[in-house]
């Protein structure tokens, strides 16, 4: 069962410290942003893929049934991991807040 942890969309300091360090370590309140956002439900939950080992990593979604391909965002290719986290942060935050991620 998905976690129920709620995100507060104007916790805009917790996502700077995201987007600042993707990889972490996190502060424990960012932690739990974290795994509620791995923990959602898969159906459309959007996840990174490798394109090409350590060079290049995309974006897909997830179908959310067993044996039915993932749906790859063609437009969404990366050259970096970090950047690559810090967009699927951002389409993650938006799914479930619904609202956007909006950063200076």
């Amino acid at each position: 069962m998905p976690s129920q942890y709620p995100i507060d969309p104007s916790r805009t300091d917790l996502a700077r410290e995201f987007m600042d360090n993707p990889m972490g370590p996190h502060s424990a309140a960012l932690q739990r942003i974290v795994t509620r956002m791995r923990d959602s439900e898969a159906e459309g939950r959007y996840v990174l893929v490798t394109r090409i080992p350590y060079e290049e990593w995309g974006l897909a979604q997830l179908s959310g049934r067993r044996g039915v391909d993932l749906t790859l965002l063609e437009d969404q290719v990366f050259t970096s991991i970090e950047e690559a986290e810090r967009a699927v942060f951002r389409m993650r935050w938006e799914q479930i807040t619904g609202a956007p991620l909006a950063l200076d």
